[in-house]
Parts: structure tokens; sequence; C-alpha cells
């Protein structure tokens, strides 16, 4: 290898930034969408073939490129979109480096065509992998512009090798279409392969249109089990659906986040949204969202990816915390005879009718009649009752069955017990069936968290403190992060170089294992600058008392108990999941019913 320092000649520099930039055919149609996006386009066509190392296509109806720029267009570091400093710092387009054509035609055979408003005709310019370009040439084209990327790679054999199969090629071209397509509601795009239709999908510009395009992307089970959030504070704000736990997934496949209109993949948020869901999900579960993060662009760094699939917050721990809260208010919201949210209706933003439908919550009304099923109720007041005598209800109306729909409460009213287990009662939609044990176990979980959150964390001073041994980064932890590992009960302090001692923790921790959830909070402090560690530890063993103290099969339940089972259902936060993610409710309408019996047939 020689010394001697060179300049390397233009299409090996165009070659060396095709590499971070042209990864697979996805990459090169992600590039050409998002140019087409910047250029004001609301319909978009693309055409692929064999997964697109042979042919990619796409046709935009947006501004077009004069044809005085189309060879300037070509030419690396050349852009429309930023021209100083202070605009890198504030990027809002989707591309702003000028690297994406001269990349792509350097390691394939490209053609740009394109017409703007005012032309007779459009013009062509072309590439053959070379440094040089041909002259623009007239051509017929409508207003806006179409690359043609044929045989990528071909002068790249090794890059070439390394391709996939067609299939899975074209499914990183259609799974970056659907992001994108997630994210600008008010463009149309259209996929072929192969001469076949894959997606056809309009521009949405009401609720209907949005409310078909989110099910054709993200299914229609996840559109109807979703709930919309919106929540903002100065500077910042989110908005999008969040799939209930009944909708979540075994693998994160149904995750999208974007920032500032464009799609990333991002830590914190991903770290975020699974903590915001973390006592709802059973097990392993993942959750499905699809959210929206504005923020003003001084506060994220856009330019931290070479492919711009990865922002960079300039305040990652306080993004993380507003994600967090914001997402866990409102899952907590989604109860019983909550409205639906706001529906998002113009733009590119549109939200669903989601949440639960139903009137206000009355007192009690059926108190320890049982008029309609003859199933066995147990004593009068027992052991739910005594627990809540701060609720009681009000006094039953002499006929219940003469209350209209309107007026019932959500769940409805208490018909009996079923197998010690499940209590059925009459809502205004049909049956509802309640697994009693479930349900109460999430009463009294949020029940205790909240009569903590009331109060001080209660500590306990260790006889003898726990010393771990550290490095140098875990050690200047602890000594920035003071105030947190205090704010959580923990009393962390530096005793030499390599040595910190933990003299104090929550009283409920104090059996657990004290230097393993500490050294989990270093590392989390040292990933997303934040740890909850002893607050997930702690809200273990609430979920633990709350499932030892819940009633459990086969306790009967008088009509009156029940009743009260539901009106605390009805009020509490995340009712419809118990502790580990399981529902609590399921509700039969009448039309379900009805089809069980063949009615009206």
């Amino acid at each position: 290898m020689s010394t001697r320092i060179r300049r390397l000649p233009p299409q090996l520099v165009s070659q060396i930034a095709a590499g971070e930039v042209v990864e697979r055919p996805a990459a090169v149609v992600k590039e050409l969408l998002e140019n087409s996006v910047d250029a004001g386009a609301t319909r978009i066509a693309i055409e692929v073939e064999q997964g697109g190392a042979r042919l990619i296509r796409v046709r935009d109806d947006g501004g077009g490129i004069p044809p005085d720029q189309l060879a300037l267009a070509l030419t690396r570091h050349a852009t429309s979109k930023i021209a100083s400093f202070e605009d890198l710092q504030r990027v809002v387009s989707l591309g702003f480096r000028g690297e994406a054509l001269p990349s792509i035609a350097s390691v394939s055979r490209l053609t740009l065509t394109s017409r703007v408003a005012g032309q007779d005709s459009g013009w062509r310019i072309g590439g053959d992998g070379g440094d040089t370009l041909g002259e623009p040439v007239p051509a017929p084209h409508p207003i806006g512009a179409t690359v043609e990327v044929r045989e990528l790679f071909f002068n790249v054999p090794a890059r070439r090798k390394f391709l996939r199969g067609e299939r899975t090629e074209f499914s990183h071209i259609e799974e970056g279409i659907r992001r994108l397509a997630l994210s600008r509601f008010g463009v149309g795009f259209h996929l072929w392969h192969n001469q076949r239709a894959v997606l056809r999908l309009e521009p949405a510009t009401d609720l209907e249109t949005g409310a078909r395009r989110l099910a054709e992307l993200c299914g229609r089970e996840f559109g109807a089990g979703s709930v919309w959030v919106d929540r903002g504070e100065p500077g910042v704000r989110l908005t999008g659906w969040l799939g209930l736990p009944a909708v979540s997934r075994a693998q994160p496949d149904l995750q999208y986040f974007f920032v500032n209109g464009r799609p990333v993949r991002d830590r914190t948020m991903t770290h975020a949204i699974r903590k915001a869901y973390q006592d709802i999900l059973y097990q392993d579960r993942q959750p499905a969202v699809v959210l929206y993060l504005d923020i003003d662009p001084d506060r994220v760094d856009v330019n931290a990816h070479p492919a711009k699939q990865e922002v960079r917050f300039r305040e990652g721990a306080l993004v993380h915390e507003f994600i967090r809260r914001a997402v866990q208010a409102a899952l907590a919201g989604v109860r019983p005879g909550t409205p639906p949210p706001p529906v998002v209706r113009a733009g590119e933003r549109l939200g669903p009718a989601g949440g639960f439908s139903g009137g206000p919550v009355p007192a009690d009304r059926w108190a320890d009649r049982q008029p309609v099923l003859p199933l066995r109720v147990g004593e009068q007041m027992a052991v739910y009752g005594r627990m809540h005598a701060s609720l009681a209800p009000e006094p039953a109306p002499a006929d219940p069955s003469a209350v209209a729909d309107a007026e019932r409460p959500p769940l409805g009213y208490a018909l009996g017990q079923l197998h010690g287990c499940y209590v059925l009662a009459e809502n205004a939609d049909g049956l509802v069936v309640v697994d009693m044990h479930a349900a109460h176990e999430r009463i009294l979980y949020e029940r205790l968290k909240r009569l903590q959150a009331e109060g001080a964390v209660k500590t306990q001073a260790l006889l003898v403190p726990v010393t771990l041994a550290v490095g140098p980064r875990e050690r200047q932890l602890v000594e920035e992060h003071g105030a947190l590992f205090a704010q959580s009960g923990l009393d962390v302090a530096v005793l030499g170089p390599e040595t910190v001692a933990v003299r104090q923790v929550p009283a409920l921790l104090a059996d657990t294992d004290i230097a393993g959830m500490v050294r989990d909070m270093l590392a989390d402090l040292a990933t997303h600058e934040t740890s909850d560690r002893p607050e997930n530890a702690n809200q273990a063993l609430l979920a633990s008392l709350a499932c030892h103290g819940a009633i459990r099969a086969n306790r009967p339940l008088n009509l009156l108990e029940m009743n009260v089972l539901l009106r605390d259902m009805e009020r509490t936060d995340h009712g419809g999941q118990c502790n580990h993610g399981r529902p609590t409710w399921v509700q039969l309408t009448r039309d379900e019913l009805d089809r069980l019996f063949r009615r009206g047939r």
C-alpha cells in the first residue's frame, strides 16, 4: 500500500458516498421519495422490477427542476434545501445533504426527466455510472419529475453480490413506502412490482380516507383497537395512535415513530414507549404505536446518521420523560364510559374516534335484586363491600328494568356470578362479562400506587452499607445524578475512586438485590440519561400485593358487591387490563347475541 497522499477521483468519491447512502434498493426508493415529498408532490408512482435490482422508477407531480439545473442536481452537495450552517441547525425538509442523486447515479444507469410550470416541454439528462453526464435534451413530461434507476450496482459487482433475494429486497421497499405514507397522509402513493399493483393509497384529506389508509397500512384491528394521544408542552407536541393491549404484538414490528414528519428509528422514543406500557402488557408482548413528535428543530439533530434514519435529541432525558408521561396519561384515560378522543381531521395527521362510548356513571341501581338469571350469589356486603365502604351506592330504583339505556352506566348493572369467577352484567350495548379477580387486582394496584404517590417514599437505613466496585464513568454518574438517586429513596455515596456505597433504600426494597438494582440504574443512566429501576421494583411489589389481596375465584359476591366492583372499574386507570396485561372485561353486543341465536334470519 502506497503512503503517498493523493486526491481521489470524483467517481470513486461518489461511490464511497454511495456506500453510506445506497445500502440496498430500498435506500434508493427512500431517497427518491423524500425528494418528491420535498418538491411538494401530492401523488407519487413507484415502479419496481426484480426487487429494485433491475429497475426503480419514481414519478411525482411536484414542482420539478428547471432544465438549467438538471446537471447541478446530479452534482454532489448541490441542494436547494439548505444554504447556511443556521439552516443545517433547523432542518425541516426530509432531504438536505445533496448526496442522494449523485451517489445513486454513480452506481447505476440513471435518467432524470423533469418539467416545471410555464414550460412547453420537459427535459431529460442521464448518466451511465461514470464521471460525466450527457447534455439535457427535450423530452415529453407532465409537470413534476421522474427518476429512473436501472441496473443498480452494475459497476460495483461486490455490492450487487450482497443483495438478498427479490422478495426480501422488495419487502424492504414496501415497508419504507408504508412508513413514509404514514407520515404524509396528504400524499398519494401507488406501487407496482413486476407490473403488478401492490399498493394504491389515495391522498387522505378527510376522516374517512384517513381511517382507510391507517387500516390498510396497519390493519383494521389496530385502527379499531387504538386510542388517540395529543399532548403538548412549550416547544414539543406528541400525537398519534396508541394500540391497546388487545392489539399488542409478539415483535416490535408495528411501531412507527416520526420526528417533525421524518420517519425515524429512535432508541429514546422506543424506550419511553416500553416504560409507559410496562404494567399493562402481558409478559413479553410489544406495544403497537404510530406516533408523531413535533419538536422545535433547534432541539433535535437530524444530521446524526448517514441515511438520516436516526436523530439525536439535545435534551434526551426531557424528551424521554415527556413521551413516557404523555403515553401513560393517554392509556390511563381509557376507561369504560370515556368519551371518544378528539379527531384530527385536517392536514396530514388524522386520528380515529377511538376509546369507549357510554353515558355518565350514575349511582348503583340494582342493589341486591337478581331478577333475570337465577345464579348463586353470596353473603351481604362481605369482603369487597367492607374494603370500599366509602363508595357505598345510592339507593336503587324500584324498577331497574325501566331505566333507559342512556342512563345506564358503561358497564351496566350486575345480573349474577358465573362459576365463581365471572360477573355478568347488562349494559346499553348488551352483555358484559368481567373477570372479577383480574378487575379487582387492577383496582387495588392503582389504589396502592396512588396512596404511595400521595406520601413521601418510606426509606430504611442499612445497618451495613452495600458497597460496589465501579469504573470512572459509573462513579461520575453517581456524582452527577445524586438528586435522582435521592428522589428514588436511595442514598448512594462515593467512597473512593473505584467504590460507591448504598446507605439507604426504599423500605419496600430492603430485601431485594440492592447492588444489582444500582448497577442497572447506572447502565440506564449511561444509555438514556434517566432510570426508574427502583420505581419498577417498587411497582412489582405493589402488583404482588394487589394480586394477593384481590378477591379470589369462587368467592361469592352479592349483586351490591358486584355493582360496586363495576363502578370502581369505571373509575380506575387502565381498568380494562389486569396488572399482567390480560383483559378484565369483554362486551357481547346485542347484534352478536342475535347472531349466536340466529335471530332475525
